[in-house]
């Protein structure tokens, strides 16, 4: 069977053909001692097609596909177009050499081209790179060698460059600093103690607490110095007055020895670190509480910044942490006493940084081994949500500890908890609610602000539109006045005419009547019909009168 080798240089694709591999030997050892002499690898070995990179971002992008072991579509048309074709429903006689068996896998996969990768084939590979540059007439080693370094320099940038606010190794040293300072404070607060004991030995048994008791030895000093007039000062140094007074009164009566000014000023100054270091731990774990919400939101919402930060450091990275089951995460930190259990064939450990958990310490001794594999399971879940998820929220991690509160409950009271689908069910919910809660926000705002602008220019083109519209307004209503007083008119002449029917009617009738009162009829008559001018009514009701007393 042909064997092929795909060697991927700094400068391109390039693929070979191990034709006279009888010469040099089919053993690894002979081909490593043909490898330095290149006459005789060069009758072994020749280049059947070389492709090269068309620029130092494609060169990154392969070079990065194959160190994942992907397989692009440049390789794979190479691939296609220098090998032999082999015939469908017929296996192919030759095989292909690659250096990382990933890539080999995914070639295998996609093309079906049988790849190899084994000791043999990684030899011939060293054989080749070594000799590369001969094997290609326009290649100079110098420009072989400025590629390499090119490449190497863009691939380590690439690598190294990352989320600036997901910087997981800032949570490593911080956490390694932090426990380093515990120590240091310990011991510090310890030779304080020890060193100013022998002046004022009382003092040890009176406070408790190491940063108050350097916080005393700086302040007092010296202890014949003491009276009670220093007693508030002492209350506000400590936060009780009864100890204060009991500090005076202890300082009075003391067993200690006296001490120079000179060693009090250095036990006073040595106080003074002491504190200062405590003051920087606390300050330091602020700062790792603000780094552990932004890296591993959710997994510090379930298990707290210190213990999800040491599982981090302990593992290397957040994403090596991920990339843990949840029973290798469950013994982290507790290696030697599984290799010892396994040694001796004893039981293995049930727990291991996990321990330090407040869910452990609560969980009965009956059900730890139960609870630290649960919670080891959940905090895998979450570190994996922190570690591939793009959104930054802690939902996620707030619902898994519900979960392991549940658990708890289960454990001691017996009460089922709910189902896993449920609560991520509901994790996802609040999540959408949240995110479109902020969109929504997001466009009222901007909806808010072009209705504002909209209400500005409809105001403007109404204000225009009433006063072209006012004129026009004026003039109709006369003309509606006008409709009015016809109608008026129609009215009066219909109601005038049917009286005058009836009129006639009853004259044709009523012949015999005085001709008094057909004077009287006419005069009602008279006074119904309205006058057509206001003069004329006025002119008429003047001569009624007249006649009216005239009459009389």
């Amino acid at each position: 069977m042909a064997l092929y080798l795909l060697f991927e240089s700094a400068s391109g694709y390039a693929l070979f053909h191990a034709y006279g591999i009888d010469e040099i030997g089919q053993s690894v050892d002979a081909v490593r001692s043909s490898v330095l002499d290149l006459q005789r690898f060069g009758k072994a070995v020749k280049l059947v097609g070389f492709s090269p990179f068309s620029s130092a971002v494609d060169a990154l992008n392969q070079c990065n596909a194959i160190s994942e072991g992907i397989m692009t579509d440049e390789l794979r048309n190479f691939l296609e177009l220098n090998l032999p074709k082999v015939k469908e429903g017929k296996k192919a006689k030759y095989s292909v050499g690659v250096m990382e068996p990933k890539v080999g896998s995914h070639i295998s996969e996609a093309t079906g081209i049988p790849c190899q990768s084994n000791e043999f084939v990684q030899e011939l590979l060293r054989g080749v790179r070594l000799h590369f540059d001969h094997f290609i007439d326009q290649l100079k080693k110098s420009d072989l060698e400025k590629a390499q370094l090119g490449l190497g320099h863009s691939y380590s940038r690439a690598k190294v460059k990352f989320n600036v606010n997901r910087v997981d190794n800032m949570v490593i040293q911080a956490i390694f600093l932090l426990d380093t300072l515990d120590k240091d404070i310990n011991s510090f607060s310890m030779r304080v103690r020890e060193w100013y004991s022998w002046h004022f030995p009382e003092l040890v048994k009176i406070v408790n607490d190491n940063y108050l008791y350097a916080k005393l030895a700086k302040s007092v000093v010296n202890k014949s110095d003491l009276a009670e007039k220093d007693i508030p000062v002492l209350a506000d140094l400590i936060g009780d007055e009864d100890k204060a007074k009991e500090i005076v009164e202890a300082a009075k009566a003391s067993m200690g020895q006296d001490l120079s000014p000179v060693d009090l000023i250095n036990v006073q100054q040595f106080a003074q670190r002491v504190m200062n270091l405590s003051e920087y731990r606390k300050k330091l774990y602020e700062y790792l509480v603000t780094k552990m919400n932004d890296i591993a939101p959710n997994l510090t919402s379930l298990i707290g910044e210190v213990v999800g930060a040491r599982l981090i450091s302990h593992a290397g990275s957040l994403s090596n942490l991920a990339k843990c089951p949840a029973s290798t995460l469950q013994i982290l930190g507790a290696e030697k006493a599984l290799f010892r259990a396994l040694k001796t064939r004893g039981n293995t450990p049930k727990y291991g940084l996990i321990f330090h958990s407040s869910f452990i310490g609560r969980a009965s001794a009956r059900n730890k081994g139960r609870m630290a594999r649960y919670l080891a399971n959940k905090c895998s879940i979450a570190s994996r949500i922190d570690c591939y998820s793009e959104l930054n929220t802690s939902i996620f991690g707030q619902k898994l500890r519900e979960q392991v509160e549940e658990r708890l409950d289960f454990y001691d009271n017996g009460v089922a908890p709910r189902k896993n689908l449920d609560v991520m069910k509901a994790a996802i919910e609040g999540i959408t609610n949240a995110v479109s809660e902020d969109g929504d926000d997001n466009q009222k705002n901007n909806a808010s602000a072009k209705k504002s602008k909209k209400k500005k220019s409809k105001g403007e083109a109404d204000r225009e539109a009433m006063d072209v519209d006012k004129p026009a307004a004026v003039e109709d209503e006369p003309q509606a006045e006008k409709k009015k007083k016809k109608k008026k008119k129609h009215k009066l002449e219909e109601s005038q005419d049917e009286e005058m029917a009836t009129e006639t009617a009853d004259g044709d009738v009523k012949q015999d009547e005085t001709p008094k009162k057909k004077k009287k009829k006419n005069r009602e008559a008279s006074e119904d019909v309205e006058p057509k001018t206001a003069t004329e009514g006025k002119k008429k009701k003047k001569k009624k009168s007249k006649t009216e007393d005239d009459e009389v």
